[in-house]
């Protein structure tokens, strides 16, 4: 073997003598024998463009500050081959989460359930089979761990699923009292729920009897009693138990429907879980769905809870999609600080929450028509980025998916790959086919242009200036006007500038002072955004930041 190797070396040394003779370039002659790069090499691209703008190395976050991921476990990604995503393909994509520059998983409802997207739990101590197993759970938290990505998961308990063994005994024991008073001692589960025999509206008949049951959102969904001292103990047991299994916190399903018209009911149940919770874990994180506008967001902070969805700013009409088709952009600014104090005069340590779209919205790549439709696509989310507080990204949103209509088409099948058949790809419930218009992630990583490299970058500028997410935003209202946005973040004596252009056009901002520099830049195209003395000149949609 040893003589076999030498005599190969010995070939090689005089193929490269003959090409030395014959091109003049001895083979150790780095600068004579690299090729000139090709026209393609050459040619910019926004992630080209955006990655020469010279930033400091992003810090994993050690507070509550983060970018979520989103990710609704039934069709994000399949590791068994069963057509229904898991937890182990969860597992499987952390390296891909993480690169990404996120921080922070939701998981939606992940407990046994009968339907697919789990929002009825039978029982609150289990992992759905559909999704693995508690050893498969144990092991993606370990794996984030390792990863220092902190584990959310929906804390559903508004009500359960007609399957939960509490209501199954409940409605049993119910159906069989006749004109008899329900009697806790006697079944303890008729507690749970709150029955009448008096018909309300949003309330269901109990086949066989006269007795009826609250169940808002559907009749396979009973609504808990949380007035009830039992129920409460349950919950408190619930949380300490996935606590213990080492999540970080809890999403908080449909809080203003606790106590259905009532938020001063709500916000008092509301303060008593996160007093529960961070009684059971001083820095756990809670977040909750109020879905309202920020007038009665704002007001649950008062609660204690971290953060609510910025709901005013997402969505098909929300104000940042509204801006992006023609509404003013120093109003946009102004909407942003306005939310921002209203948050904080009601909790000065509220954390906000910015998404554009979620499983229960029309995905927000279907929000903008016409030629500029990625441009805008990629500024909406660019956009809730340069926003403070906890970032969420939906997952799929990152490739531009569309989905909107029945709630299975928000909830469509990630496409890692062109082909519906690869690796991890689900088969999804989907009422319609979806025009999925920019391609798979394998299509868009290595295209600087794509959806996806702007996303990540836009996650990369998150967590290099900690100004993003933690600082005091301002709105310049002497440089911004109908088309561009100028936003002051101040943190820890720090300020970043944020310069936006909403408009399809490019324009140029006279900043008034020299001593800026580019710090960053979010780009929808390979134009160039440039900064020449005290002149910023804009890209059609872009975003600049700058320091001194």
């Amino acid at each position: 073997m040893q003589k076999a190797t030498k005599r190969g070396l010995s070939l090689i040394l005089a193929m490269n003598l003959l090409i030395s003779a014959m091109t003049g370039c001895s083979p150790k002659d780095k600068n004579n024998s690299t090729q000139k790069p090709t026209e393609q090499s050459q040619k910019e691209t926004a992630l080209s463009l955006m990655e020469a703008v010279e930033m400091p190395e992003g810090k994993k976050s050690e507070d509550k500050y983060r970018n979520y991921y989103e990710i609704f476990p039934y069709t994000f990604c399949d590791s068994n081959g069963d057509g229904i995503g898991d937890l182990n393909g969860i597992t499987s994509k952390l390296d891909y989460i993480s690169d990404m520059g996120i921080d922070a998983i939701w998981l939606t409802p992940i407990h046994d359930s009968n339907t697919y997207h789990k929002y009825d739990v039978n029982d609150y101590y289990s992992i759905d089979k559909q999704f693995g197993t508690m050893e498969d759970f144990e092991k993606l938290i370990s794996e984030c761990d390792k990863r220092g990505i902190k584990v959310i998961m929906d804390l559903v308990v508004n009500h359960t699923s007609s399957g939960n063994d509490w209501f199954y005994q409940a409605k049993e024991y119910i159906s069989k009292l006749g004109d008899k008073k329900p009697d806790s001692k006697k079944c303890k589960y008729v507690d749970y729920y709150n029955f009448t025999k008096e018909y309300e509206t949003g309330y269901t008949a109990i086949d066989g009897s006269d007795w009826y049951y609250e169940s808002r959102f559907w009749s396979q969904m009973p609504d808990l009693n949380l007035d009830s001292k039992a129920v409460r103990e349950e919950i408190a047991k619930i949380t300490k138990f996935w606590l213990d299994k080492g999540v970080a916190g809890f999403r908080l399903d449909a809080t203003t429907s606790y106590y259905t018209g009532h938020d001063d009911k709500n916000q008092k149940f509301l303060k008593w879980i996160n007093d529960t919770v961070k009684s059971q874990k001083e820095d756990a994180y809670i977040v909750g769905e109020c879905w309202a506008n920020s007038g009665l967001y704002s007001q649950y902070y008062g609660s204690g809870v971290d953060s609510f969805f910025n709901f005013d700013f997402a969505d098909n009409n929300g104000s940042i999609a509204n801006a992006l088709r023609g509404a003013s952009a120093i109003e946009l600014g102004k909407h942003i600080v306005a939310v921002e104090e209203s948050i904080k005069k009601n909790n000065k340590d509220a954390i906000e929450a910015a998404f554009t779209s979620n499983h229960d919205t029309g995905r927000s790549a279907g929000y903008y028509a016409g030629d500029a439709s990625e441009a805008m696509t990629k500024m909406g989310q660019g956009i809730a980025m340069m926003m403070g507080g906890c970032y969420y990204l939906y997952y799929g949103d990152e490739i531009g998916m569309k989905g909107s209509g029945d709630d299975e088409n928000k909830r469509a099948p990630m496409v890692w790959h062109e082909d519906s058949a690869g690796d991890g790809m689900c088969k999804g419930v989907c009422t319609k086919s979806i025009d999925m218009k920019y391609g798979s992630l394998d299509s868009q990583l290595e295209n600087g242009d794509s959806i996806y490299n702007y996303v990540a970058h836009g996650l990369k500028l998150r967590n290099a200036y900690p100004e993003i997410a933690r600082g005091k935003t301002t709105v310049n209202e002497a440089l911004s006007n109908e088309k561009i946005l100028v936003l002051d973040k101040t943190y820890n004596e720090s300020t970043i500038t944020i310069v936006m252009n909403l408009s399809p056009e490019k324009e140029t901002v006279n900043m008034g002072d020299e001593g800026y520099k580019m710090a960053g830049l979010l780009l929808t195209s390979a134009d160039k955004c440039t900064l020449d003395k005290a002149d910023a000149t804009l890209a059609p949609y872009s975003i600049m930041l700058l320091t001194k």
